[in-house]
């Protein structure tokens, strides 16, 4: 037999199967997408008639703001300092353990507090319940819902649905946690492969495009060899394009459930402007049991742009190879594809001072050639920290 419905707020009314519904809706759509916890929270505090809902996601230090995330019944706003949070007699409660005010401290105590005097009182906070939430990730955020001294104390039905819902908002934390670190980690991808000039267009069953990089986005505007059409990936050049959509096929018919590795095959696709050929390299995705649709990632396009020229920051090279600033333009110019006269006239010095900032360059790097020190240039980390 299930258990029955608790009843919350002041009239002692069972919360509904509906409204229970609509706050987990609210929750795991928070979790999605943080612009909703406010949302939740406030259908949280309406159901269980308090003054104040938070989630305390960082508290103040020293060195960080702290945030707060809470509604209020009169829209009022709570600032995100609340001295003396520290002190709180709810800090170190024993993690997803839900307690109110009278669990904790006796109503002396809960008076003579600097917390209750100096923050609780002036915003009409009296009553609380409250939780630590401790996620996997070790961190722990805090949960309240008050209530001022003219309304009555949380009932048993009050903190058993606050109790029921403890376990749900800890896995909404933990979802919006794993996502936030995707998230995290595939833009730090991204942004990786934007600075090594490696574009990449993504394309679903029926060769739309779904997404690109910066990279990718850049090497398209130029409309040199490379465009979207029709929301689909062209070559300019027909002999070209007849490869290209060849090799998409290809990839698209390969069944990687078969083999441990997608179909990947490479090109060089002409530009009209004369330039370097782009290099392109098409791959198949395995597909994923769990994503069906027609929007389902289905191929992955690389385009490399090889002729474009990079800048490092220059206080990063120079701290990789221990060079001067000097010597680190000149190293970078040489790296871009430059002879050593050509790099001096760019660097607006004469040759003999570059030809002198050379050697410096081959004795503090260890290399004897030009073109060895390009190429450790080159296979560096220091192009990593090129700027957006």
């Amino acid at each position: 037999m299930s258990d029955p419905a608790p009843s919350t707020g002041t009239d002692n009314s069972p919360i509904t199967l509906d409204r229970f519904s609509q706050i987990l809706d609210k929750l795991y759509e928070a979790a999605l997408n943080a612009e909703g916890w406010e949302d939740c929270l406030e259908h949280i505090r309406d159901e269980l008639h308090g003054n104040y809902v938070s989630l305390i996601v960082r508290t103040v230090t020293a060195e960080d703001a702290g945030l707060i995330v809470s509604v209020s019944k009169d829209r009022r706003t709570l600032e995100q300092y609340t001295p003396n949070l520290n002190v709180s007699p709810f800090t170190g409660v024993q993690p997803d353990r839900l307690v109110t005010t009278a669990d904790v401290i006796s109503d002396a105590e809960w008076r003579a507090s600097d917390y209750y005097r100096d923050w609780c009182a002036p915003h009409g906070v009296y009553h609380v319940m409250a939780a630590d939430i401790g996620t996997r990730e070790g961190e722990v955020y805090g949960f309240r819902v008050t209530r001022s001294e003219d309304e009555p104390p949380f009932s048993a039905a009050d903190k058993d649905l606050g109790r029921r819902l403890i376990p749900h908002i800890k896995r909404a934390l933990n979802l919006h946690l794993a996502m936030h670190q995707d998230r995290k980690v595939l833009s730090l991808y991204s942004r990786a492969m934007a600075q090594l000039l490696v574009g990449v267009v993504v394309l679903d069953r029926d060769c739309n495009v779904i997404e690109s990089n910066q990279a990718a986005q850049s090497i398209l505007d130029k409309h040199d060899g490379l465009r979207i059409a029709g929301n689909q990936l062209e070559a300019t050049y027909a002999n070209d394009n007849r490869k290209l959509q060849r090799m998409i096929k290809d990839a698209l018919h390969h069944d990687g459930t078969q083999q441990k590795v997608g179909l990947t095959e490479a090109l060089s696709v002409g530009r009209p402007s004369g330039q370097l050929a782009w290099g392109v390299v098409v791959q198949s995705i395995s597909p994923d049991e769990w994503t069906e649709g027609k929007q389902r990632p289905a191929v992955a396009v690389f385009v490399r742009d090889s002729e474009s020229k990079s800048q490092p920051p220059v206080k990063l090279a120079q701290q990789l190879f221990q060079l001067t600033p000097a010597e680190t333009m000149l190293a970078i110019q040489l790296a871009n594809g430059m002879s050593l006269e050509e790099a001096a006239e760019a660097l607006n010095i004469r040759r003999n001072t570059a030809r002198a900032h050379l050697r410096s360059i081959f004795s503090k790097t260890g290399v004897r050639r030009q073109m060895e020190l390009v190429r450790i240039f080159l296979n560096s980390v220091a192009w990593l920290g090129t700027k957006d």
